[in-house]
Protein backbone atom coordinates (compact mmCIF):
# COMPACT_ATOMS: atom_id res chain seq x y z
CA UNK A 1 0.00 0.00 0.00
CA UNK A 2 1.28 3.45 -0.92
CA UNK A 3 1.66 6.19 1.67
CA UNK A 4 -1.54 8.14 2.16
CA UNK A 5 0.22 11.50 2.54
CA UNK A 6 3.17 13.06 0.69
CA UNK A 7 6.64 12.08 1.88
CA UNK A 8 7.39 15.64 2.98
CA UNK A 9 4.21 16.01 5.04
CA UNK A 10 4.88 16.02 8.78
CA UNK A 11 2.09 13.96 10.29
CA UNK A 12 0.71 15.66 13.41
CA UNK A 13 1.34 13.70 16.58
CA UNK A 14 -1.66 15.14 18.29
CA UNK A 15 -4.25 17.81 18.75
CA UNK A 16 -5.42 19.50 21.93
CA UNK A 17 -8.90 20.96 22.30
CA UNK A 18 -11.12 21.93 25.24
CA UNK A 19 -12.02 18.72 27.08
CA UNK A 20 -9.92 16.29 25.03
CA UNK A 21 -6.76 15.66 23.10
CA UNK A 22 -5.72 13.28 20.35
CA UNK A 23 -2.59 11.16 20.36
CA UNK A 24 -1.55 8.34 18.04
CA UNK A 25 -3.23 5.08 19.05
CA UNK A 26 -0.76 2.36 19.93
CA UNK A 27 -0.56 -0.88 21.90
CA UNK A 28 0.04 0.89 25.22
CA UNK A 29 -3.60 2.04 25.04
CA UNK A 30 -4.90 -1.54 24.83
CA UNK A 31 -6.64 -1.97 28.17
CA UNK A 32 -8.04 1.57 28.28
CA UNK A 33 -9.17 1.42 24.64
CA UNK A 34 -10.80 -1.98 25.18
CA UNK A 35 -12.64 -0.75 28.26
CA UNK A 36 -13.77 2.43 26.47
CA UNK A 37 -15.37 0.83 23.45
CA UNK A 38 -16.75 -2.26 25.19
CA UNK A 39 -18.55 0.02 27.65
CA UNK A 40 -20.22 1.90 24.78
CA UNK A 41 -21.06 -0.56 22.00
CA UNK A 42 -24.66 0.63 21.56
CA UNK A 43 -23.64 4.30 21.58
CA UNK A 44 -20.85 3.77 19.04
CA UNK A 45 -23.12 1.78 16.73
CA UNK A 46 -25.57 4.71 16.83
CA UNK A 47 -22.80 7.21 15.97
CA UNK A 48 -22.72 8.46 12.36
CA UNK A 49 -20.03 6.58 10.47
CA UNK A 50 -20.69 3.19 12.08
CA UNK A 51 -23.95 2.19 10.39
CA UNK A 52 -22.83 -1.05 8.78
CA UNK A 53 -23.19 -3.05 11.97
CA UNK A 54 -19.74 -4.64 11.83
CA UNK A 55 -18.01 -2.59 14.50
CA UNK A 56 -17.93 -2.69 17.33
CA UNK A 57 -18.87 -6.35 17.62
CA UNK A 58 -21.69 -6.97 20.08
CA UNK A 59 -19.80 -9.90 21.58
CA UNK A 60 -16.63 -7.82 21.90
CA UNK A 61 -13.04 -8.84 21.34
CA UNK A 62 -10.57 -10.33 23.76
CA UNK A 63 -7.76 -8.10 25.00
CA UNK A 64 -5.39 -10.07 22.76
CA UNK A 65 -7.59 -9.46 19.69
CA UNK A 66 -7.89 -5.78 20.59
CA UNK A 67 -4.11 -5.58 20.95
CA UNK A 68 -3.66 -7.00 17.44
CA UNK A 69 -6.06 -4.34 16.14
CA UNK A 70 -4.11 -1.57 17.90
CA UNK A 71 -0.84 -2.94 16.56
CA UNK A 72 -2.28 -2.87 13.04
CA UNK A 73 -3.36 0.77 13.47
CA UNK A 74 0.06 1.71 14.88
CA UNK A 75 1.75 -0.01 11.94
CA UNK A 76 -0.52 1.85 9.49
CA UNK A 77 0.47 5.12 11.18
CA UNK A 78 4.18 4.27 10.99
CA UNK A 79 3.86 3.33 7.31
CA UNK A 80 1.76 6.48 6.66
CA UNK A 81 -1.10 4.53 5.08
CA UNK A 82 -3.74 5.49 7.67
CA UNK A 83 -3.90 7.40 10.92
CA UNK A 84 -5.74 6.43 14.07
CA UNK A 85 -5.75 8.66 17.11
CA UNK A 86 -7.01 7.83 20.55
CA UNK A 87 -9.15 10.49 22.20
CA UNK A 88 -8.11 11.17 25.79
CA UNK A 89 -9.94 13.42 28.24
CA UNK A 90 -8.41 15.98 30.60
CA UNK A 91 -7.91 13.22 33.20
CA UNK A 92 -5.93 11.01 30.76
CA UNK A 93 -8.78 8.53 30.29
CA UNK A 94 -9.31 7.02 26.83
CA UNK A 95 -12.75 8.15 25.72
CA UNK A 96 -12.74 7.55 21.98
CA UNK A 97 -10.97 7.20 18.65
CA UNK A 98 -10.53 9.01 15.35
CA UNK A 99 -9.76 7.04 12.17
CA UNK A 100 -8.34 8.75 9.07
CA UNK A 101 -7.97 6.40 6.09
CA UNK A 102 -8.18 6.47 2.30
CA UNK A 103 -11.43 5.21 0.85
CA UNK A 104 -11.08 1.66 -0.47
CA UNK A 105 -12.98 2.37 -3.70
CA UNK A 106 -11.25 5.73 -4.27
CA UNK A 107 -7.92 6.35 -2.48
CA UNK A 108 -8.15 10.05 -3.41
CA UNK A 109 -11.02 10.33 -0.91
CA UNK A 110 -10.22 10.57 2.79
CA UNK A 111 -12.71 8.82 5.05
CA UNK A 112 -12.88 9.90 8.68
CA UNK A 113 -14.79 8.25 11.49
CA UNK A 114 -14.83 9.01 15.19
CA UNK A 115 -16.53 7.88 18.35
CA UNK A 116 -16.58 8.71 22.02
CA UNK A 117 -17.86 6.68 24.93
CA UNK A 118 -21.49 6.90 25.96
CA UNK A 119 -20.35 8.52 29.20
CA UNK A 120 -18.79 11.37 27.18
CA UNK A 121 -21.45 11.59 24.44
CA UNK A 122 -21.57 15.37 24.84
CA UNK A 123 -18.19 15.49 23.07
CA UNK A 124 -19.40 13.79 19.86
CA UNK A 125 -20.16 17.07 18.08
CA UNK A 126 -17.15 18.96 19.46
CA UNK A 127 -14.81 16.15 18.39
CA UNK A 128 -16.34 16.04 14.92
CA UNK A 129 -16.09 19.82 14.43
CA UNK A 130 -12.57 20.08 15.86
CA UNK A 131 -11.21 17.22 13.76
CA UNK A 132 -12.92 18.49 10.59
CA UNK A 133 -11.36 21.93 11.09
CA UNK A 134 -7.95 20.39 11.87
CA UNK A 135 -8.02 18.26 8.72
CA UNK A 136 -8.98 21.26 6.59
CA UNK A 137 -6.30 23.50 8.09
CA UNK A 138 -3.32 21.20 8.61
CA UNK A 139 -3.62 18.09 6.45
CA UNK A 140 -3.00 17.77 2.68
CA UNK A 141 -6.36 16.19 1.85
CA UNK A 142 -8.67 17.67 -0.79
CA UNK A 143 -11.72 15.41 -0.49
CA UNK A 144 -12.61 14.54 3.11
CA UNK A 145 -15.74 12.58 3.94
CA UNK A 146 -16.27 12.67 7.69
CA UNK A 147 -18.96 10.18 8.53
Amino acid sequence: MNPFVPDDFVVPLGLTAPGFRLEPLDPRHNEADHQAWTSSIEHIRATPGFPDGRWPPFDGLSLAENLRDLQRHADDFRRRVGFTYTVVDDEDRVIGCVYIYPSRPDPQVTVVQSWVTARRAELDSALHETVADWLAAEWPFTDVRYR
